[in-house]
């Protein structure tokens, strides 16, 4: 198989994974993007420019995230390697529970395939594969590759899109420390009682009702007893925040690992969103140096944009 593009540009959203209780299991993408563009050239190096979040932090050569994810997908379809320079333009805050790792295995596994020309043996079904085989679960992957509300699960992987409830917004609350995912998971235990897994169990099943047809259940339907409590220790002031917001009606999660916070906000006729007026409240100004945004749902996932003149 050989190479039918020279430069590509692809750009992939923010997720949002488990939203409560459907954990590994649920995700969202929403309007917040990463774009990578890339340029074949004769030189065998891999190059990365980055800017905006990780800037200065990441690898800068075939060792970055994208570069590995892109590498590995030509071997997997018997792909030449060539030499290749990376521009990624970031916006999907890095370790933060917005799913930025998964942002960049499918920027890379779809520039894989722009590049390639789109072959059959990269469909949507095999993209969310190989980014599940960097990943392990594949909760972030499928709404990074299929856009909107969306199912996976394990073996496959296998993922569905969800509907979605016009009136649903999301909000996050980004906070200003980073978590790492190996360590939110270290803290959940090896067994749960089984009270609790049925707890969960009704939970994710009415929170795919709320989210599609009845936004008034979301509160109650994003309850969980699998993995937020245990965690409080290692994000104590995202899951204070969780604890004001629902106090207030409004249905708050930690996002993905954490330690953003998510709140599934309901726009009333009147064209206000209870998730902002309740986050606005619960910070009082003093922000401390979280970041509230409303970045709205993505429903298209990764794609290609148009890639303009290449870079020199």
């Amino acid at each position: 198989m050989r190479l039918r593009r020279e430069h590509v540009r692809v750009r992939v959203p923010a997720t949002s994974a488990n939203l409560g209780p459907g954990y590994d299991a649920l995700g969202l993408a929403l309007g917040l993007h990463d774009e990578v563009e890339v340029q074949v050239h004769a030189r065998p190096a891999v190059t990365v420019e980055v800017s905006g979040e990780g800037a200065g932090e990441v690898a800068a050569d075939e060792g970055h995230l994208v570069a590995r994810a892109l590498l590995e997908t030509f071997d997997a379809v018997g792909a030449p390697r060539t030499g290749l320079h990376l521009r990624c333009t970031n916006a999907v805050p890095h370790g933060r529970g917005l799913g930025s790792s998964a942002a960049a295995v499918v920027a890379g596994v779809l520039a894989a395939r722009a590049l390639l020309g789109d072959p059959p043996e990269l469909d949507d079904a095999t993209v969310l594969g190989l980014a599940t085989r960097f990943e392990g679960h594949p909760d972030n992957a499928a709404p990074a590759v299929l856009g909107g509300l969306t199912l996976a699960w394990l073996p496959g992987p296998g993922a569905v899109r969800l509907a979605l409830h016009p009136a649903v917004v999301p909000v996050v609350a980004v906070p200003p420390a980073r978590l790492a995912t190996a360590h939110a998971r270290s803290v959940l235990p090896a067994d749960v009682p089984h009270a609790d897994a049925a707890f969960q169990l009704a939970r994710a099943a009415l929170l795919v009702e709320a989210l599609g047809r009845r936004p008034a259940l979301l509160l109650e339907a994003t309850q969980d007893r699998l993995h937020q409590e245990y965690r409080r220790a290692a994000m104590p002031d995202s899951l204070a925040l969780v604890d004001v917001l629902r106090r207030r009606g409004v249905a708050a999660v930690v996002s993905g690992a954490g330690p953003t916070v998510l709140a599934l906000g309901v726009r009333d006729e009147d064209g206000r969103v209870d998730a902002e007026v309740a986050m606005a409240e619960a910070f009082g100004g003093a922000m401390g140096g979280w970041r509230v945004l409303s970045p709205g749902v993505d429903d298209r996932g990764g794609h290609v944009v148009p890639a303009g003149p290449p870079p020199r």
